[in-house]
């Protein structure tokens, strides 16, 4: 333990760039690692070439990488999350390492696997800032400096596995995702999760490139205009109740309250999301990154996208359309 309380002190005083608590955990076990890379970045790289490039600086920290997958394709929806989850678990897994490539920067963070969907506890995790990927990469690996770590065999080379879970247990998730309405709207209330609040369950989202380093300031700005316009659009297109979730609940105490539908959004490139949805996709043209809505039953664990595909690469009008749809 001496060792880390030094070392996050010479750190802290020689660079002002590492925050947050390391995990001892890290250097004495398994770490998944996933990449967020910004395609404007440059030079031009994409997230399997931003992994090879940071995983020797991983294993010299001190660290067990023993696989790397894109945080993008993690990060679609909570039952992706889950299936992931499940293989980490199995795997003994005890870390989750984000990598972030931005335009202006890199980042390299850490923290201690959550065991289930979530995959961290928290969004304030111990992490390295660079100017370039590089920078981030060497300060990064000057964690093995003063440490000693327990992780002896590790990969040479970073792995990129595939998705987890066989292809039968994915058609299995896919077919919980159903391209009808659903009924009884009008009697039950529609809980309506805000974003970057506990309600919302997507905190690994918090390291896309698009979105790290945002101040609380500007996410609880961006927070109370997201519900403003939120509302907005509920008021001219759905005419039931609903109800504003802005800290964790179990789904016990919703349905308890008469909260039996989740409004859920989920954003990704077009092809990810309708194959993780069970439908026909196309990789070669539908790459832009658009956002989805799509409702959960919480009492069947049904989850109802809508007779038509609506997303969009605009929110509001992806919410939009979706509300449009639930009138046929």
């Amino acid at each position: 333990m001496k060792y880390l309380i030094f070392l996050s002190l010479w750190l802290t005083s020689l660079t002002g760039f590492a925050q947050g608590s390391l995990p001892t955990s890290f250097f004495d076990g398994k770490s998944i690692v996933l990449v967020s890379a910004d395609p404007a970045a440059r030079p031009v790289m994409d997230w399997k070439l931003v992994a090879d490039s940071v995983h020797q600086a991983l294993v010299a920290a001190g660290g067990d990488p023993v696989a790397y997958y894109e945080l993008e394709q993690v990060a679609l929806s909570e039952e992706v999350q889950d299936s992931y989850a499940k293989i980490f678990a199995q795997r003994m897994v005890r870390n989750i390492i984000f990598v972030t490539r931005q335009k202006n920067g890199a980042g390299i963070h850490i923290g201690e696997f959550s065991g289930d969907a979530r995959l961290i506890q928290s969004t304030s995790l111990y992490g390295i800032q660079g100017g370039t990927l590089e920078e981030a990469a060497s300060q990064f690996a000057a964690l093995g400096t003063n440490s000693r770590s327990q992780n002896l065999l590790v990969l040479d080379v970073a792995e990129f596995p595939p998705a987890p879970g066989s292809e039968s247990s994915q058609q299995a998730s896919a077919s919980r995702f159903l391209p009808r309405n659903p009924l009884n709207l009008e009697v039950f209330k529609l809980g309506v999760p805000l974003e970057g609040s506990s309600a919302e369950s997507g905190m690994i989202s918090h390291f896309r490139y698009d979105l790290y380093g945002k101040s609380t300031e500007a996410i609880l700005a961006e927070q109370q205009a997201q519900k403003s316009q939120i509302e907005s659009i509920l008021d001219q297109y759905y005419p039931h109740d609903v109800e504003w979730l802005t800290e964790a609940r179990s789904e016990q105490e919703l349905i308890r309250d008469r909260v039996q539908f989740l409004l859920v959004k989920v954003e990704g490139r077009e092809a990810d999301l309708k194959k993780s949805m069970g439908l026909e996709s196309d990789p070669s043209t539908e790459t832009q990154t658009v956002v989805k809505y799509y409702i959960k039953l919480l009492v069947r664990d049904e989850l109802y996208i809508g007779p038509e595909w609506d997303a969009d690469v605009n929110w509001q009008t992806a919410l939009r359309n979706f509300l449009s749809n639930l009138k046929k």
